[in-house]
């Protein structure tokens, strides 16, 4: 893990980003930073009702992500490996499918002014899945809030985050295919991804592991 200090894990709803990093900061002895989703008050609203509750939502995750951003930066990432499941842009994702075009508009706004001073990741991991697995795997943890997420919204999230992690650049990128693999509960899984992270990675590197089922 030689010069890598910050990891972030991202991917849309369901596909695996808190798990991973958790598996990770144990098997690599890092800190462990998770995006504090459930603290948001207009989350389970905006499941109820998007239209509405969208702004506030958005509004709501960037402040806190920003902060939580901000509690980062007195860490010595340059001593302690960091592993986060989310990238401060997740925001941006989600806004650009769920505000309309004034409330984007005043979102950028606001946004273009934290981004100034957010830390880049060393690596990002990009966790990859198809639409039917992310229904399932979001049914099979049984959160409340989730139990009316459309499918619709969920394929257009895919789509929004397969369009922004093929064009990107800012930084080394895994983009892994976890359709077929299981990393939580199989052991030769969890290892494959780990030496997939070990190796040395410039530019986009994609990585298809088959199950060991």
């Amino acid at each position: 893990m030689r010069n890598l200090y910050y990891i972030a894990i991202e991917g849309p709803i369901g596909v695996g980003k808190t798990s991973l990093s958790l598996l990770l900061a144990e098997r690599l002895g890092a800190r462990h930073v998770v995006e504090e989703f459930e603290e948001n008050p207009f989350l389970a609203e905006f499941y109820k009702n998007p239209e509405r509750y969208a702004f506030q939502t958005q509004l709501f995750f960037l402040l806190q992500r920003y902060q939580q951003q901000q509690e980062l930066r007195q860490v010595d990432l340059f001593h302690n490996l960091l592993v986060t499941d989310y990238m401060f842009v997740k925001d941006r994702l989600f806004a650009s499918l769920n505000l309309n075009e004034k409330e984007m508009g005043l979102y950028d706004t606001v946004a273009n002014l934290l981004e100034k001073n957010v830390i880049n990741p060393d690596l990002v991991i990009y966790l990859q899945a198809d639409t039917d697995s992310l229904m399932n795997r979001i049914s099979k943890r049984g959160r409340s809030y989730e139990a009316s997420m459309d499918r619709a919204y969920i394929d257009a999230l895919n789509q929004v985050y397969n369009e922004y992690f093929f064009r990107y650049k800012e930084t080394p990128l895994i983009i892994i295919n976890t359709n077929d693999i299981d990393f939580v509960h199989s052991e030769h899984d969890l290892e494959e991804v780990i030496q997939c992270i070990r190796q040395p990675i410039t530019g986009t590197k994609f990585f298809n592991p088959a199950t060991a089922f």
